[in-house]
């Protein structure tokens, strides 16, 4: 039997080092249970060669380093490489699935060749890139304009979240599109480290923190992730804890925070830094007296379901995506003033036992829904039933 050929663009590539969608690559090759499927991955790099990684071919991509059009770039150059190699190799039925919606103005003549080669154009539309508040107003708009021409002209899209799944078919019912939901994964496995590991107690001395003694926010230091309403409210509680926040550098908005807020005067607060060690931010998320997340643009986020899986209590913030995944496993609050101070307040004084159900509604809700067997395992079927 014909092998089925998957082309994935848009990550920078496997071996994962960071990120949802190389992550996601990664843990879709790890877990491959079917010998029926090879997978070919490209990767973002200096150079133009391929290698082999758990059975998956990866290829390099030379991206010339042009500013923010380099992923516009690397995404054409990577298809074009793909389609080219199918041509080469006579490679029947091809998919292409492509992640995020960055090439949209230039998809419909790649579209065109997809088709000459019998192949089908999969997408992941990602989150509302659109929304993000860190693109200047015509890279917004230029993303909203991309995010049409690849709904439109895509065989398939699947969305990683139900909310962007009624989007997608809201917005774009002109184009008529064929969705499927499949979400993103995480693990239940507890840390490698032991809670006395040098590694992670060196970590927790050298940033001022106590177990189970810190609230945790981890993701990227950005307005629409609510960093200032988190701080802002946290200031306002009565809590003794601290917050570790993990995230990464943005000198303005910090600055703009700091004028606004004055949280250094309150030595509960605390930036820590990024943790690129996955067993390390695992053992922390494990000791967190509660993470709180306040990502509210985009689909299933990533660091959301890696804190299900390792926090026992988590407050989250109550948009629709959020609500989706947590289900009956978190605490919710708004932006409304006193709203996060309250459930700080109610986090607090929680006593263990109703902790520790929130702890096992909330690996439950991972293991029966966002396994990275799971996922893989729809992934499969869903590249495997492409030509039925």
């Amino acid at each position: 039997m014909e092998k089925q050929h998957v082309f994935i663009v848009g990550s920078k590539g496997i071996p994962a080092e960071y990120g949802g969608f190389e992550t996601f690559v990664d843990k879709l090759v790890q877990n491959q249970s079917t010998d029926e499927i090879q997978y070919h991955v490209a990767r973002m790099s200096d150079r133009n060669d391929e290698f082999e990684y758990l059975g998956a071919r990866v290829f390099n991509v030379n991206v010339p380093k042009i500013g923010p059009a380099k992923a516009v770039v690397y995404d054409l150059l990577a298809l074009r490489a793909s389609i080219k190699y199918c041509k080469e190799m006579c490679i029947p039925r091809p998919i292409f699935y492509v992640l995020a919606s960055r090439i949209g103005p230039f998809i419909h003549q790649i579209k065109k060749q997809v088709e000459d080669l019998g192949g089908v154009l999969y997408l992941n539309p990602d989150g509302h890139e659109w929304k993000r508040s860190k693109w200047s107003l015509p890279i917004r708009k230029y993303w909203k304009i991309s995010e049409n021409g690849m709904i439109e002209w895509s065989d398939l899209i699947i969305c990683d979240s139900k909310c962007i799944e009624q989007y997608i078919r809201d917005e774009y019912k002109k184009h008529d599109p064929h969705t499927a939901f499949i979400a993103y994964g995480a693990d239940t496995e507890p840390s490698v480290l032991a809670d006395d590991d040098e590694k992670y107690v060196n970590w927790l001395t050298e940033k001022g923190l106590t177990p189970n003694e810190y609230y945790l926010v981890v993701g990227r230091f950005v307005p629409e992730n609510n960093v200032e309403t988190i701080i802002r409210e946290f200031m306002a509680s009565d809590t003794t804890k601290d917050l570790a926040i993990i995230t990464t550098e943005n000198p303005k908005l910090h600055a703009e925070l700091e004028e606004k807020l004055h949280f250094s005067a309150d030595p509960r607060i605390k930036f820590v830094g990024t943790v690129y060690d996955q067993e390390l931010l695992k053992k922390i998320r494990e000791n967190a007296w509660a993470y709180i997340h306040g990502h509210q643009v985009g689909g299933t986020n990533p660091s959301l379901l890696e804190a299900l899986a390792s926090t026992e209590l988590n407050l989250l913030i109550g948009v629709g995506f959020n609500r989706e995944v947590g289900e009956n496993a978190a605490l919710y609050w708004g932006r409304k003033q006193g709203s996060l101070a309250n459930v700080i307040a109610k986090a607090d004084a929680m006593d263990p036992e109703k902790r520790a159900e929130y702890g096992r509604r909330a690996k439950k809700r991972i293991r029966d829904a966002y396994s990275w067997r799971y996922i893989t395992d729809r992934y499969e079927k869903v590249f495997l039933e492409a030509y039925d």
